[in-house]
C-alpha cells in the first residue's frame, strides 16, 4: 500500500468520542471546501460502527447542506433509527462550528439469497487505454489541488459525449471512466466500501456538462447537493471498476447524474445518483 493510500485509509478511520459520536480528521490541502466524497465516506464509517456484526450496508442517501471547513475536524453524530432482524437503519448528522453540514441515512441488511438479474456492461476500452484524469486536469488548468487530495485514486478517463464517445441519441450527456484505489487494501469489506464511496464523487457531476462543452468546469459553479449509492454486490475498490455515467436532465441551475458501476468481469456492483449545482458563471 502506497503512502497516499495509507493516508486515505487513515483519513477514513474515525476517532470515537462517545457512544454513537465520532470525529473525522482532515487531509492536508490547499482547497477551500471539503471534498464531498470524504464526508460521505466518513459518515458511512461512523454508521457502520453502530450496527451488529453480520449487517452490511446496501444503500445510503445524503444531502450536502453547507460547505465543509478543512481547518477543523468534522463531528459525526449517529442516530439509531431501527434495529430489526433483517434490516437496520441509521441516520448520521455531520457538524462543524456547531452547524449541520451534511446528513446521511443508511440501511443495512443481513445477507440472504434472492432473485438475481443485472444490466450488461457496455463495451468499452480497457483501463490501460484511458487517459490519466489527474494529468488531464493539470493540462486544462482545472486541478485546484485535487490531484494531491485524490492521489490515492487511479482514474482513467475514456471519454464523454463532448469528447471521445460516439453520439447516443437516447443519452445526450454521457461519460465513462475506470477507477481503482491505487494500492492494495486489506480484506476488510468496509475499507473497500468506504474508499469506493470516497471515489464515487470524483467525476459524477461532471457528466452533466457532457452535453454542454461550451461550459467547462472553469465556467460553471459546481457543488454536490445530494448523493445516493445502492450497493448490489461485494467487490474490491482496489481493482478496476467502470463508472458508466449519464445525465438524464439539467434544469434550474441543477444537473442530475446517474452512474452504473461494473467490475472488469462485467458484474454490476453498485448504482450511484447525484444532483448538483451547475450554475453558469455570470
Amino acid at each position: 500500500m502506497g503512502e497516499a493510500t495509507q493516508k486515505l485509509v487513515a483519513l477514513l478511520d474515525l476517532e470515537k468520542l462517545d457512544t454513537d459520536l465520532f470525529r473525522g480528521q482532515q487531509p492536508e490541502t490547499i482547497r477551500q471546501r471539503v471534498y464531498g466524497g470524504q464526508v460521505a465516506a466518513q459518515a458511512l464509517i461512523a454508521a457502520s460502527r453502530t450496527v451488529d456484526e453480520g449487517f452490511h450496508v446496501h444503500s445510503l442517501h445524503s444531502y450536502f447542506l453547507l460547505p465543509g471547513d478543512y481547518n477543523v475536524p468534522i463531528i459525526y453524530d449517529v442516530e439509531r433509527i431501527r434495529d430489526g432482524k433483517s434490516f437496520a437503519t441509521r441516520r448520521v448528522l455531520a457538524r462543524q462550528h456547531g452547524r449541520p453540514i451534511y446528513y446521511q441515512s443508511l440501511n443495512f441488511q443481513r445477507h440472504e439469497e434472492g432473485l438475481e438479474h443485472e444490466d450488461v456492461m457496455p463495451e468499452v476500452k480497457p483501463p490501460e487505454e484511458g487517459l490519466d484524469l489527474m494529468q488531464l486536469m493539470a493540462e486544462r488548468g482545472t486541478d485546484d489541488g485535487l490531484s494531491k487530495e485524490w492521489a490515492a485514486l487511479d482514474v482513467r478517463w475514456l471519454g464523454s459525449s463532448a469528447y471521445g464517445l460516439d453520439p447516443d441519441p437516447m443519452h445526450p450527456a454521457k461519460a465513462q471512466v475506470w477507477i481503482r484505489v491505487d494500492g492494495r487494501l486489506s480484506d476488510d469489506p468496509m475499507e473497500h466500501l468506504a474508499t469506493f464511496t470516497y471515489a464515487s464523487d470524483v467525476s459524477l457531476l461532471g457528466a452533466t456538462l457532457a452535453a454542454h462543452p461550451e461550459h467547462g468546469p472553469q465556467k460553471v459553479q459546481m457543488a454536490s447537493l445530494d448523493h445516493t449509492i445502492w450497493f448490489h454486490r461485494p467487490f474490491r475498490a482496489d481493482e478496476w471498476w467502470l463508472y458508466d455515467q449519464w445525465s438524464p436532465s439539467a434544469s434550474g441551475g441543477r444537473g442530475l447524474a446517474l452512474g452504473r458501476v461494473f467490475t472488469q468481469d462485467g458484474t454490476l456492483v453498485a448504482t450511484v445518483a447525484q444532483e448538483g449545482l451547475i450554475r453558469p458563471s455570470r
